[in-house]
């Protein structure tokens, strides 16, 4: 029985065993599932993250893609208007010439500024005010190219050309030398002194022999020589002060710097019409500040007025009230005394009064008396604004002044501006490091500045005598031709009235006669890029050798002495940018529209409509154009 017992407890404990056994088993096997469940749902966490994810960025590429496609889409329709507009433009003139006369229409739509917004520098003729608006061109078909690597601000700066700019570039790849190239352009349109270049060079190379710096230096010395010249020159009652002054490279560095500082962004600034053009340049591009223009008009002296284009503080008290309907935010007036183009130099009076003006509206006032040493007839007084004994308001007034013009130094970039308002000076300082000038620049000048014995016996007087004598010479000229002009005796210009040999007194015919005299291989500027109202006035340089103002009039005269020029008889552009034509005749001017058809499908859409009365006859011409280019 123990035995029996013993095998049966044997039996019990093995059975025991294996129960234990199993239940270890399906433990472990419980825990080994678990795991793998466990594992197999993260994963699938992970799998199901993954894809979200991956589908959240395919989302935010195809709208991403829709995006760009609607962007593409607007360019696209965009260029299309743009190349209906130049169609359009084109069929105007076709008709225009087919019966014989002139859109008015166009002629209004040539008078308007492309402003830096992106719609209205694509599309300029859409502009307001186009009665303060000057006149300017594009670079040829960029207008309708906006490009995606520039801001929009870029894309206006690479597209914005002044109207004078075709000129400027002709004559720099065709300038007249009478040795290598005798039948290039004579330029008559750069306000530039060529006449004294033998002095200054002797003198410039004298000083050559002493510098000793060609690294920095320090801009203290060159203000303490500015401070000193202009108290002497300016004749300031009291000394100036060196830590009022700021040197940049050139004047048109210190009318940015002047915006962006006074100003804040769409914020304007008044000026007398017409102007030195490039101002708009100078506070615009950069700072985005506008210029509202104050009219100044030729006609025969009225009212108050004593004198052609004659300012008054009443025409400034009006162009403000103007300026303020139309929601504008003045900030400043920048005066120029010497007056480029018209020579005026202002009077004591005058300049207060203005000054008066500006205080009362608590506006700054810009003075540029950049030519003020070039004022050459003796009887004639130049006045400085630093001159005057008790400026009305010495925080809001700031005079400009560079010796570009009257030292004939173009080249050197150097221009200063003084001023007591320390927080201006301060402002200006930051911005010194982006119109620096170059130190052996800066000692050069410093020793010019002070090297009164030269200035005064040999440089000034021998300048203003070969100014008086060129100035006499052009304006003996003029009389003989019975053109009327200005007869002013400050700067290097003339202020021509050529508007008699205009077919019509409009700017398109004013540009017209400007191309003329470029095509004839002489660069004058036309009134229009110096925002005058008035269309036939030209700018008539005289600061060049006598035989380069001889050739250059002699080429002038034997041109305007033919009858009143058309545009159709000239080359002309249409100066709201959107094409750039140059015709002779009707049909070179069907051939360049011919080219045009060839790549738009625009006159099939557009079948032209004539109204009732006119001759259907008129739209043959479109008729056939359409045949040929469908051969």
């Amino acid at each position: 029985m123990r035995e029996g017992g013993s095998h049966g407890d044997q039996e019990g404990g093995s059975g025991s065993f294996h129960q234990r056994k199993r239940r270890r088993v399906g433990r472990g096997g419980d825990g080994m599932l678990s795991n793998a469940l466990a594992g197999y749902l993260s994963w699938q966490q992970t799998a199901e993250e993954r894809f979200l994810a991956l589908e959240e960025a395919r989302m935010r590429q195809e709208a991403q893609a829709e995006q760009r496609r609607e962007q593409q889409e607007e360019r696209r329709a965009k260029q299309e208007r743009d190349h209906e507009f130049r169609l359009m433009s084109m069929l105007t003139r076709v008709l225009s010439s087919s019966r014989g006369t002139e859109d008015q229409s166009a002629s209004t739509s040539r008078e308007t500024l492309p402003v830096p917004s992106t719609s209205q520098t694509l599309f300029p003729c859409l502009l307001p005010n186009s009665a303060k608006a000057v006149p300017s061109m594009l670079w040829g078909d960029q207008t309708a190219h906006y490009r995606p690597y520039l801001s929009r601000r870029g894309n206006s700066m690479r597209l914005h050309q002044g109207i004078l700019q075709e000129g400027y570039n002709q004559y720099h790849a065709n300038k007249h030398d009478e040795h290598s190239n005798p039948h290039g352009i004579i330029n008559l349109g750069t306000s530039e002194n060529k006449l004294c270049f033998d002095l200054l060079q002797k003198r410039v190379r004298d000083m050559m022999y002493f510098i000793d710096v060609l690294g920095s230096f320090f801009p203290q010395s060159l203000r303490e020589e500015v401070s000193k010249f202009l108290s002497d020159y300016c004749r300031s009652p009291k000394p100036l002060k060196p830590e009022n002054v700021v040197v940049m490279n050139g004047c048109g560095s210190l009318f940015s710097a002047l915006a962006a500082t006074l100003c804040d962004p769409e914020d304007a600034i008044l000026i007398p019409s017409p102007f030195y053009g490039v101002i708009t340049e100078d506070v615009s591009l950069y700072s985005s500040v506008k210029l509202y223009h104050v009219p100044l008009y030729s006609q025969v002296p009225t009212g108050s007025d004593v004198r052609p284009f004659q300012l008054t503080v009443e025409k400034l008290e009006n162009s403000l009230k103007e300026a303020k309907k139309e929601g504008l935010n003045i900030k400043a007036l920048i005066l120029l005394n010497p007056h480029n183009p018209l020579g005026e130099v202002y009077s004591s009076e005058e300049l207060i009064s203005f000054l008066q003006f500006a205080k009362m509206h608590k506006l700054h006032v810009i003075v540029d008396e950049i030519y003020m040493l070039s004022v050459f007839n003796e009887a004639d007084t130049f006045r400085s604004v630093l001159s005057l004994d008790g400026l009305p308001d010495p925080q809001r007034t700031h005079v400009m002044w560079g010796v570009s013009k009257d030292f004939a130094m173009a080249g050197m970039r150097v221009g200063m501006v003084y001023s007591e308002n320390r927080d201006l000076v301060q402002a200006l300082d930051q911005l010194g490091c982006f119109h620096g000038v170059p130190g052996p620049t800066q000692y050069l000048m410093a020793q010019l500045l002070r090297d009164r014995d030269w200035l005064n016996s040999e440089f000034l007087p021998e300048n203003r005598h070969r100014l008086r004598e060129a100035h006499s010479f052009m304006i003996e000229e003029l009389k003989k031709l019975d053109i009327p002009f200005l007869h002013r005796s400050a700067g290097f210009f003339i202020w021509a009235d050529l508007s008699k040999y205009l077919k019509e007194k409009t700017f398109a015919e004013e540009l017209s006669l400007w191309r003329c005299f470029l095509k004839h291989k002489v660069l004058l500027s036309c009134g229009q890029a110096f925002s005058c109202v008035s269309p036939g006035w030209f700018r008539i340089i005289f600061t060049d050798r006598l035989h380069k103002l001889q050739l250059g009039l002699t080429i002038t005269l034997i041109h305007i002495s033919v009858p009143p020029l058309s545009l159709a008889d000239e080359n002309f552009t249409i100066l709201n940018g959107q094409s750039d034509i140059r015709s002779e005749s009707l049909d070179s001017l069907i051939g360049t529209l011919r080219q045009q058809i060839h790549v738009s499908d625009w006159l099939e859409k557009h079948k032209p409509e004539l109204p009732a009365g006119q001759d259907p006859t008129q739209l043959d011409v479109f008729t056939d154009l359409l045949d040929k280019a469908r051969k």
